[in-house]
């Protein structure tokens, strides 16, 4: 998303936040009411500390191994949104662009949860492993409105986080936020690769305009939902996509963005619930798409003025003003302009996003409790949520992800004035890499190839016969010469043929 001012005059810069949480964790248990969880009651002093300390090991070893990170790759022939904090990197001039981000895996056969500004408008997107595997993903499907995407991976038996219930979490909560920035290459995970931070919850229900704001005059702004939980928790560059975890190891919030001044963190963290991200993860692995339910009204924040005119209680709900069409089902159900919704299903509602997320959080049909104050008057109503009419979202990435066939790898004989640059008398060199190949990871035009599979490698015609032998699955060592800064140095590229 793109950077836009808030209230104070801090600088909004969607992050790659960091990664996800969950699974069940092993610490010593405090509390015999709640098997199984991790519980934190200090009694005070070193004691105290330590058991803090184990809770905090505990989490980030259980959860690390279901991080992921995400690189969404872009072919450059259409304009690439430069989103603030995201990490681009361009393998050669008129190759691909990339964008790092991080995901979470949420069942062992590979889905994995992340937000949509990471992989929207991705030609390939490649997951990463914390065991340095990495997969062409699928794309399941993206909530532009939510801000959360669906990628799937073709793998069986991996560790999965564990959700909990964002609805519970409370300010002051202390949680974690556990990232995979990678900067570097997919397959050697990066020179900064997993990232453990702690913080607390610093409040709810944040709304920040971001979403509605990036989606413009798009008619789905109308749909967007913004109730963030805040923390403090460190999030920086290259961890969007990941979460907040509380101290039961389950997440709580997929992490999205911060308010900076500066594109790094300042203490001001933002994470999508993940009562709304279950839900929007739900729909898009059923329908491919989200299946949006609304009560059919235009709404406010209620002000002081609001309060006073309207004879409410207090300052709070939400101001009902006009209906999306004539067949609201607010409408129908007898709700009025000037209404105040203070309740939703027996649940106290203050503000605009938290009314969004819990009537999002449903399936359109479902029948829903509003309490609405009129002109003093209490009273509760029964509603048939319908379905909004949300613009299509593009599949950006195909089914099967382009690649070039083999490494993509062309070589041609070296030339002289690359050997005095090498010191050679001869030899093969890096002629082209192609775009969204195997060989893109590790290699550069330009690039003296020196040994393959352990031989020398003395022409042109010799690397080609080696390389064309290779079959798919077999790897091919690959020993290179880069002369750059006036040096010239090593490098290995061991590359699956696909």
């Amino acid at each position: 998303m793109t950077a836009l001012r808030s209230r104070s005059s801090l600088l909004l810069l969607l992050v790659f936040v960091a990664l996800i949480t969950g699974l069940g964790v092993a610490a010593r248990r405090q509390d015999e009411s709640h098997t199984g969880q991790v519980l934190l009651l200090p009694r005070g002093g070193a004691e105290s500390a330590e058991q803090v300390s184990d809770a905090f090991v505990a989490i980030a070893s259980a959860v690390t191994p279901a991080v992921v990170r995400i690189q969404a790759e872009h072919d450059g022939s259409a304009p690439l949104r430069r989103i603030p904090g995201h990490e681009f990197m361009s393998p050669q001039d008129s190759g691909p662009e990339i964008a790092g981000g991080t995901g979470f895996i949420v069942s062992p056969d590979g889905y994995v949860l992340t937000n949509n500004h990471v992989v929207e408008g991705a030609e390939r997107i490649t997951v990463t492993l914390v065991d340095k595997r990495h997969f062409d993903a699928r794309l399941v499907g993206r909530d532009p409105t939510t801000d959360v995407a669906v990628v799937k991976i073709e793998a069986k038996g991996l560790p999965a986080v564990s959700l909990g219930d964002s609805d519970l979490s409370k300010v002051g909560e202390w949680v974690l936020a556990i990232g995979n920035p990678g900067f570097g290459d997919a397959g050697d995970g990066g020179t900064l690769d997993f990232t453990v931070t702690n913080g607390i919850i610093s409040a709810k229900g944040r709304p920040l305009n971001i979403i509605a704001g990036e989606l413009g005059r798009s008619p789905a702004a109308a749909f967007a939902v913004e109730d963030f939980i805040q923390t403090d928790a460190v999030i920086n560059p290259g961890n969007s996509g990941g979460p907040l975890v509380n101290l039961r190891g389950e997440v709580i919030g997929i992490n999205a963005a911060i308010a900076s001044s500066s594109g790094y963190n300042e203490g001001y963290g933002f994470a999508i619930p993940v009562n709304l991200a279950r839900k929007v993860m739900k729909d898009l692995v059923a329908h491919g798409r989200v299946r949006r339910a609304v009560l059919g009204i235009t709404i406010a924040d209620v002000t002081e003025e609001d309060a006073q005119a309207f004879h409410l209680p207090a300052i709070g709900g939400v101001l009902v003003e006009d209906f999306s069409n004539g067949s609201s089902p607010a409408r129908q159900a007898g709700v009025r302009p000037g209404d105040v919704i203070v309740s939703l299903d027996g649940r106290e509602v203050e503000q605009v996003g938290e009314l969004q997320r819990v009537i999002a959080q449903h399936q359109p049909g479902d029948f829903v409790r509003v309490g609405i104050v009129r002109y003093g008057d209490r009273r509760e109503l029964r509603i048939a949520l319908a379905e909004a009419d949300l613009p299509p979202v593009a599949a950006d990435v195909p089914a099967r992800p382009a690649r070039s066939e083999g490494l993509g790898l062309e070589v041609s004989e070296l030339t002289p004035q690359l050997a005095r640059r090498f010191g050679a008398g001869g030899g093969a060199v890096v002629a082209r890499v192609a775009p969204f190949s195997v060989a893109e990871r590790k290699l550069e035009p330009g690039d003296r190839i020196v040994q393959l599979d352990r031989a020398p490698v003395a022409s042109a015609d010799q690397a080609r016969r080696i390389l064309e032998s290779a079959r798919p699955g077999q790897v091919v060592s690959i020993f290179v010469q880069r002369a750059r800064d006036g040096r010239t140095q090593t490098h290995i590229a061991n590359l699956r043929v696909p």
